[in-house]
Formats: structure tokens, C-alpha cells, sequence
């Protein structure tokens, strides 16, 4: 069973997800954007050792531990590692922040409109690891591109069979069915996803419940129905390459929703800073997204 008090924090405070979660291939991007270029690090040791210094220092930083951060997703690694001494997902809770991982392995090609996830070969083994450490649940990403019903039940019904058997090791899974937002078919998708989504929802055990991370409809409030849903534990959204302004901007619109940024959230933080500069700007970022939030 999920942990009742992790439960309770995520299901009833007010705050976001900070999402902390890049993986090998979405990490020299990050870095990047903090001000680490490729020159800085010779092999994949080495970078992920550069990532998980941001990352500890994002998450010992004062303003991170203010209340306002209900939750983060970590990269496999990130979990697996300390901060300040601990281990990262005690260290997260006793802040009370509650930790999530991210367990899929990438995108697959695009098919019928859309990317469904890669084997996950190793899930049971990262979920019994997970317990392990204390984790509250889980997370997967796929992606839609097109407005292809086909596509999109098959997305959505991936999502909730790997969802099924992460249930079944007592974590909660974040299924997170991506409308990419370049899309010119992006308000089809979301009509198409709020259906499969319901009808999944709908065929949910009575001990089962899932969280859902979305990218912010055209329509708002469109997703009011799944908020309401009673196997629907937090409806969260993705920034989905939004900028920080722009990503608010949409999700004030959308009552009930609660921010699950990346980039929206790491923007302006840069290597370079000293670390009273680094907390104002990380503050900064976190009473945007928390407003926002709780609008």
C-alpha cells in the first residue's frame, strides 16, 4: 500500500511537482542550460556526477524545502544517490517533499500518430528498489503527436497496463500520455485523450488510483471530469518546452490542475552562482510556479 501520510500530502496540499528527472539523453541539455557545456565532462560517469551535484544542490537549497515543493521525480541514479550526507529520497521526505521515479526507458519511433513507450524490461526490479528507498510512486512519459484515435487508445492503453503492474508493487504511478504543444492538431488530441483516459479510469480495480501529468489543454479546463475523477489521485501538467511566464500563464486558466515542471523550473539557474543567488533565483521560480499552482 502507498505510504498514508505521502498520500495525504499529495493528494490534499497545495504546491507542485518539481521534476528532476532527466535522463542520458535529455542530460547534456540540462547541463547545458545550467552552464555546463560538453567539454566538462569526458564520459556518461562523469556527467551524471555534474547532473547529480545540480540536482542535490536544487534540493538542499532553502527555498526548496519551504512547503511549496509537495513532490520531485527523480532519474533513476538521483534516487539512488545522497545529498547533504542521506539518501536522496529521505532526504526529499524529511523536507517534506514527496519522491517519485521515473521508470520508463524512452520513446519508440512514431507509429499512428504517436510515441508509445520502450520495453521496460527491468520494471519490477526498479519498483521493488524503489519501495525500497522509500518512493510514493512512479512515473513514464509517451508522447502524441497527431490526432490518430487509434494511436492515442493504444498510448493511453500502454500507459495503464505498465500503470496496472506498477499498482501491484504498492507504488502509485504518474501516467503521463504527452499532447506534444506544436502540434496543429494539439485540441483534437486532447478531446481523443480525455475520452481514453476516462474510459481506462473507468475500468480501474476499487483499490486502484493513478496520477495523471498532462500537457496544459487548448480548451480550459477541459480536464475538469478527470480532476473530479474518484480513481484520480493529482492531476498535474507538464510545461511541455513552455517557458516559465508562458507555462503559468496556461495553467492559471485550468482550475484544479497543479504545475510538474522541468524547464519551467531550472531556467534562469546557472552553475556560476554563488548560492545565496542561486536560492533567489530558485525561489523565485518556485513562488511563480506555486501561485500558478494554487491559483
Amino acid at each position: 500500500m502507498p505510504n498514508a501520510e505521502m498520500m495525504d500530502k499529495i493528494e490534499n496540499s497545495g504546491g507542485f511537482i518539481a521534476a528532476l528527472d532527466q535522463s542520458g539523453g535529455s542530460t547534456p541539455k540540462a547541463l547545458a542550460g545550467y552552464g555546463i557545456g560538453e567539454d566538462a565532462f569526458s564520459n556518461d560517469d562523469e556527467m551524471f556526477a555534474l547532473i547529480h551535484q545540480m540536482r542535490s544542490r536544487i534540493i538542499t537549497a532553502p527555498s526548496f524545502g519551504n512547503g511549496k515543493v509537495i513532490g520531485a521525480i527523480l532519474f533513476e541514479k538521483t534516487m539512488n544517490g545522497d545529498a547533504d550526507g542521506k539518501p536522496v529520497p529521505t532526504l526529499l521526505w524529511e523536507r517534506g517533499v514527496v519522491p517519485f521515479l521515473k521508470v520508463d526507458k524512452g520513446l519508440a519511433d512514431e507509429e499512428n500518430g504517436v510515441q508509445l513507450m520502450k520495453p521496460i524490461p527491468d520494471l519490477d526490479d526498479q519498483c521493488k528498489a524503489a519501495v525500497s528507498k522509500g518512493m510514493f510512486g512512479t512515473k513514464m512519459r509517451s508522447v502524441i503527436q497527431k490526432a490518430n484515435a487509434a494511436g492515442i487508445a493504444a498510448n493511453v492503453a500502454q500507459q495503464f497496463e505498465i500503470g496496472k503492474q506498477i499498482l501491484s508493487h504498492g507504488l502509485v504511478p504518474m501516467i503521463e500520455p504527452e499532447v506534444n504543444i506544436q502540434s496543429d492538431e494539439r485540441a483534437d488530441c486532447d478531446k481523443i485523450l480525455l475520452g481514453e483516459l476516462t474510459k481506462n479510469l473507468d475500468m480501474l480495480g476499487d483499490d486502484q488510483r493513478v496520477m495523471l501529468k498532462l500537457s496544459i489543454p487548448v480548451e480550459a479546463n477541459l480536464y475538469k471530469s478527470l480532476i473530479d475523477h474518484p480513481k484520480v489521485v493529482r492531476l498535474v501538467a507538464l510545461s511541455g518546452g513552455y517557458s516559465t511566464d508562458d507555462a503559468c500563464e496556461q495553467l492559471n486558466k485550468n482550475n484544479g490542475m497543479i504545475a510538474s515542471f522541468s524547464r519551467g523550473l531550472l531556467q534562469d539557474l546557472r552553475h556560476g552562482m554563488t548560492d545565496d543567488e542561486f536560492d533567489a533565483t530558485l525561489g523565485g521560480a518556485i513562488d511563480q510556479i506555486y501561485r500558478a499552482s494554487i491559483a
